[in-house]
This record gives structure tokens, C-alpha cells and sequence, in this order.
């Protein structure tokens, strides 16, 4: 098996890459393996501090507001946290958390503690609501692991006068086997690798008169499109000449597409968590750890 970042990506979060001598038995235990082995941050305990807090102005607040304090811990679970692998350990395999309960677990090398404290609007204030977002949420640690930037809009529920909201919440290792706030990526996709044939260029004529970014010149020499990005614009295009769109009969196969043996196209988005580089490569690294393990396995039974 032998990959390729595919020219142009990664765009952000998303990847496509080329993959080149294997099967789709192959391909799709990678993307099994993104969904439910590769391992990232998540917040997976929340504490929320109840009752009265007061202001300078001696104004009361209570902990009281619009969402339950279950749906908020599910949408402080989906959030991004930044994730270093080399740093943190699974609760489980850290030595601090050896010989407690499980409900006492918690140490810096595996966990991050963000703290939430925020106000509704005063009687004073004329504005009604005050949106908690998830760049309100601190990191106690290294400012690294702060929300990045690109996360820090995302909605958690709204204040409204004389309420306010402060919690504690727990950041730790996990995979997606076990929830999906531990999945690092998503719309995982995989398919063979096609080029673009140009059969007759006159009947083509059909689909490169509707204007869609489409033209003879994009074909070479040969007549082919190889290029990945290119070729999947030319596949868009050609679903207006397709069956039912009244243009088939006319376009009669003018283009056709064609598949590359042992070729398959792979992508997918993050969450922001992990770089797509770094889902690809840990996914490929638990893989070959299990084939090892596996391995050595049967060397025993059989041996």
C-alpha cells in the first residue's frame, strides 16, 4: 500500500489522499479504525456550581437557565479540544490514578480542566440575553489547550437576566468505539480512483455549452483527465447529460469515466482536534500495532 496527500490538500480540516496499490477491504479498515481507534481529547465529566453568586453592585444571580445541565454537558462534550497525543495518557494507564475509584481519577497527565463562570445580563443592561459560547470555557493549564479560535463561537445555551452559569468541566483520552465525542473525524469516504475519457469531442460539445467550469481543453493530448480534483469537477458536470435530463441521447456517452485499478480516492473532515495528517497516520500506526500483535499471537499458537 503506498499514499499520496492528493495536490492542494489539506484545505483546513479536510483531506483527500490518494491510495495506491491495496483493496477496498484495505481502505475501508482505515476508515473503521478513524471511526473507532484513533484516540483524542473529549470533556467527559462536567461540574456545575449551584446556587446564588452576587455582583459588585449587589445584584443576585442564580444558577438557574434555559437548557438542563445534561444537554449542556452533551454540547460541552461535541466541542473540539485540542489534542497532543504525546502528552497525555489514558486515565486508565495513568500511575496517579492507580488504587481510586474511578469517580477520584484525575491528574495532569491525563486530563484538562476548563472553568466556565459567566453572568446574564443585569437589570441595568437593556440587552435581554447573554449567549454562552465555548471560547468562554478557561483552560487551567497551558494556554495551548485553550478552545482555538475557530471553535470559540460554538453555542452552548443562553443567560437571561438574574441567571448565571459556572462549571467545572474534565477533558480526557478517549476513542470512538466507546462515544462519538471521541470519534476525531467525520463523513469518512473512500472510492476507486476514475480518469476522464473524451470519446467524441463533437457530442461533448452538448456538456461543454452548459457553462459548468467544463472544457475540451481540460482533456490532454490523449484525451484523459488524471487529475484527481479535476476529474471529480468533470463527474459533477456530467450528471446534467445523464439519464433523465433529456441531454443522454444526444450526449451518448460522449465522456466516459473509467476506473484505475487498485487506486482509491480517500477523505474525510476533523473535528479540529487533530490535524487530518495526524488521524491518517495514527489510524495507520494502530493498524499495523494490531497486525503485530496479532502476529506474535499465532507465532504462539502455533509454534
Amino acid at each position: 500500500m503506498k499514499t499520496q496527500i492528493v495536490d492542494g490538500w489539506p484545505k483546513g480540516n479536510r483531506i483527500k489522499i490518494l491510495i495506491t496499490d491495496t483493496d477496498a477491504a484495505q481502505v475501508n479498515a482505515i476508515r473503521r479504525t478513524i471511526l473507532a481507534d484513533v484516540p483524542k481529547m473529549a470533556i467527559s465529566k462536567v461540574r456545575f456550581e449551584l446556587g446564588q453568586t452576587q455582583d459588585q453592585k449587589g445584584e443576585y444571580f442564580e444558577s438557574v437557565n434555559a437548557l438542563p445541565d445534561e444537554v449542556i454537558a452533551h454540547r460541552l462534550a461535541m466541542i473540539p479540544i485540542p489534542t497532543y497525543l504525546d502528552e497525555f495518557v489514558f486515565p486508565e494507564d495513568d500511575p496517579a490514578n492507580e488504587g481510586l475509584p474511578e469517580d477520584q481519577w484525575g491528574s495532569p497527565a491525563s486530563q484538562i480542566i476548563y472553568h466556565c463562570s459567566i453572568r446574564g445580563p443585569s437589570s441595568e443592561n437593556k440587552e435581554e440575553t447573554k449567549t454562552v459560547r465555548a471560547g468562554d470555557l478557561n483552560v487551567l493549564g497551558e494556554t495551548k489547550l485553550q478552545i482555538s479560535e475557530t471553535h470559540q463561537d460554538i453555542p452552548l445555551t443562553i443567560l437571561l437576566h438574574g441567571q448565571y452559569l459556572e462549571f467545572y468541566a474534565y477533558a480526557t483520552l478517549g476513542r470512538g468505539k466507546d462515544h462519538a465525542k471521541w470519534a476525531p473525524a467525520s463523513a469518512i469516504t473512500f472510492h476507486q480512483r476514475e480518469v476522464a475519457v473524451l470519446n467524441n469531442k463533437k457530442k461533448a460539445k452538448i456538456l461543454f455549452d452548459l457553462d459548468l467550469g467544463v472544457s475540451q481543453a481540460d482533456f490532454g493530448k490523449d484525451g484523459r483527465i488524471d487529475e484527481i480534483d479535476q476529474v471529480e469537477k468533470m463527474r459533477k458536470a456530467m450528471a446534467q447529460v445523464s439519464q433523465g435530463t433529456g441531454r443522454d441521447a444526444d450526449f451518448n456517452n460522449a465522456i466516459s469515466m473509467e476506473k484505475v485499478d487498485r487506486e482509491f480516492i480517500f477523505s474525510f473532515d476533523t473535528d479540529g482536534s487533530l490535524s487530518p495528517e495526524m488521524v491518517f497516520n495514527q489510524a495507520c500506526e494502530v493498524l499495523s500495532n494490531r497486525f503485530v500483535l496479532l502476529n506474535e499471537e499465532l507465532d504462539t499458537v502455533l509454534a
